[in-house]
């Protein structure tokens, strides 16, 4: 314990805090993990025949990261609340993912959910780089806590050909949000968040971008959460896309360490662009999802499996929906050192129709573009380590 103290203070003196933060030194928490190991990946069968990424081993990185949080006591009930949290790939060195392009979410300080707030009775306000719409808490850590990764839509965001994001990449860690978490009351509590989405507009360009999130759980014998966001892109083109997402989760803790979760989620597009192959300019598309999860700890091996099912995108100009639904499963397994130290063995296999692409894109795990009708798997052995 006093050499994590002592670390976080020679990363507080390296961040060029003021000399007065030391004073908060037993509130400074340095924390990260290391999640590593061996897999093969592939997506074959594509429609055309031409576009299959064929399977290769990899060294890969799923989310590792090191990270600064602490607070301090301002009287009165109220505190001062940060976190910096960065991503790092372990296994390359730079911000990098698996196929050689960035990932946002490694790379540089801050590249994770990282904040300034302050917190009291009444709940917290925070500004920063910070999560919007996708985190399921314990209703879905599979890819998120435990392993490599999980079905690639389970979390609500990216079904392949439609997103929640505005152009196309889905609501997930945004930059730029001021969020507020409500205090919990009988079990009950709120997130809601706002991202200015504008703050790179170029001269003359309009400035009424902007993503609009908020969260409601129940937390007691089961575990509730309701999700909803909007996306609205700039105006003054002649398409101004609109992107809303819904999902609702349940969960039941039948006895310590096992649970079974069911999720829905709907996302719609409204005012998309072309999509060649897909969608036309001006089409309102939307796609749901739904699925289960379980989890199951018997002594130190951890049993955990999802099945889930896309179903086929409608909206779209003449026959562009046809053939864009898709079928996903994972299971794994996880031996437990101890708390902090697990080995893992994993399969996720996702089946996409002739017309959908949906892929393993958190942590950057895809290795390149998925054509139309391949279906990507990958076959893991994993060591995750939390500090």
């Amino acid at each position: 314990m006093m050499n994590k103290k002592l670390m976080a203070l020679a990363v507080a003196g390296a961040l060029a805090a003021p000399a007065a933060a030391f004073a908060q030194a037993s509130n400074v928490q340095l924390y990260g993990r290391a999640n590593l190991g061996l897999d093969q990946y592939k997506a074959t069968g594509s429609t055309s025949g031409t576009g299959d990424l064929k399977s290769r081993t990899r060294v890969f990185d799923s989310g590792s990261r090191l990270g600064v949080r602490g607070t301090e006591d301002l009287g009165g009930g109220l505190k001062a609340v940060f976190q910096l949290e960065s991503g790092v790939n372990f296994d390359t060195g730079s911000g990098n993912g698996q196929a050689g392009t960035a990932n946002a979410s490694t790379g540089t300080l801050a590249s994770r959910d990282s904040y300034v707030g302050l917190a009291g009775s009444w709940g917290q306000v925070s500004f920063g780089r910070q999560s919007i719409y996708w985190v399921d808490g314990v209703i879905n850590q599979t890819g998120a806590n435990y392993v490599n990764t999980d079905i690639p839509w389970f979390n609500g965001t990216g079904m392949g050909r439609v997103s929640t994001g505005s152009p196309g990449a889905p609501v997930a860690r945004q930059s730029n949000v001021v969020q507020y978490n409500s205090p919990t009351v009988g079990g009950f509590n709120a997130t809601l968040s706002y991202q200015p989405n504008s703050e790179s507009a170029a001269a003359g360009a309009n400035t009424d971008a902007s993503i609009w999130g908020a969260t409601f759980r129940y937390n007691g014998p089961i575990n509730i959460q309701y999700d909803h966001v909007e996306t609205q892109a700039a105006s003054g083109g002649t398409l101004r896309q609109k992107n809303t997402g819904n999902k609702l989760g349940f969960s039941w803790s039948y006895q310590p360490g096992a649970r079974v979760s069911l999720k829905w989620a709907q996302t719609k597009m409204n005012d998309v662009g072309l999509v060649t192959g897909f969608s036309a300019a001006g089409d309102d598309i939307k796609q749901s999802m739904w699925g289960i999860g379980w989890e199951h700890m018997f002594g130190n091996v951890q049993l955990m499996a999802q099945w889930s099912k896309l179903q086929k995108a409608s909206g779209c100009s003449g026959t562009g929906c046809d053939d864009t639904d898709a079928t996903a499963y994972m299971v794994g397994v996880k031996y437990h050192f101890s708390k902090r130290t697990g080995v893992y063995a994993t399969i996720n296999q996702t089946n996409n129709n002739k017309n959908q692409i949906a892929d393993y894109t958190a942590a950057g795990m895809s290795s390149g573009t998925v054509s139309a009708g391949a279906d990507p798997r990958i076959i893991a052995v994993g060591l995750h380590h939390s500090f």
